[in-house]
């Protein structure tokens, strides 16, 4: 039987985490967003999908499940992803809670940091179609997931990190030489 791969991609908003799960989608990985959990969440409240209403989603969810709350929403998604791939990418975990959570469930998990820095993020952030973000909301977000969702420890203990600060292509070359390592 072959052995199941599992990938969680984390860093800050507009480091490139969405572009890699594009790659990896393209790849034939099953892909599953840690996000839509909040898109979900937000529809079933009957609230307009936002970053005010994101953030306040993402921190009412972590207060009633705990900072581990989006990863315990996504264990059900990644054991029905397992019945028909062994190939899965987890996008956009946050807390080291969500990790910790995750890395017991599926010990061979594999932590993929993509890295940029904030001046190219918040540009990116600004340039967005969906939900664009000024300079001063993307500092905020970014304290937010620092402060708030614990985000810093995943990117700091990251198995492999990906410095995305170029073009596209430049992103693709350095997935490729990081799946060239799973082999």
């Amino acid at each position: 039987m072959k052995s199941k791969v599992y990938i969680a991609i984390v860093g800050l908003p507009g480091s490139g985490k969405t572009a890699a799960a594009d790659f990896f989608r393209a790849q034939g990985f099953t892909i599953l967003r840690f996000g839509d959990a909040t898109d979900r969440g937000l529809r079933e409240l009957g609230l307009p999908i936002n970053e005010t209403n994101e953030r306040k989603y993402r921190e009412d969810i972590r207060r009633e499940l705990g900072m581990a709350a989006m990863a315990i929403k996504i264990e059900p998604r990644i054991r029905e992803a397992e019945k028909t791939s062994d190939r899965i990418v987890l996008d956009g975990m946050r807390s080291w809670e969500e990790y910790i959570f995750l890395k017991e469930k599926f010990p061979s998990l594999i932590i993929l940091s993509i890295y940029a820095s904030p001046r190219i993020r918040y540009t990116r952030l600004a340039a967005r179609k969906i939900r664009p973000l000024t300079a001063t909301e993307s500092r905020e977000r970014d304290r937010a997931e620092i402060e708030k969702l614990n985000s810093g420890g995943p990117i700091a203990i990251a198995d492999y990190v990906i410095k995305n600060e170029g073009s596209e292509q430049e992103l693709i070359q350095e997935l490729q030489r990081f799946l060239g390592t799973l082999v």
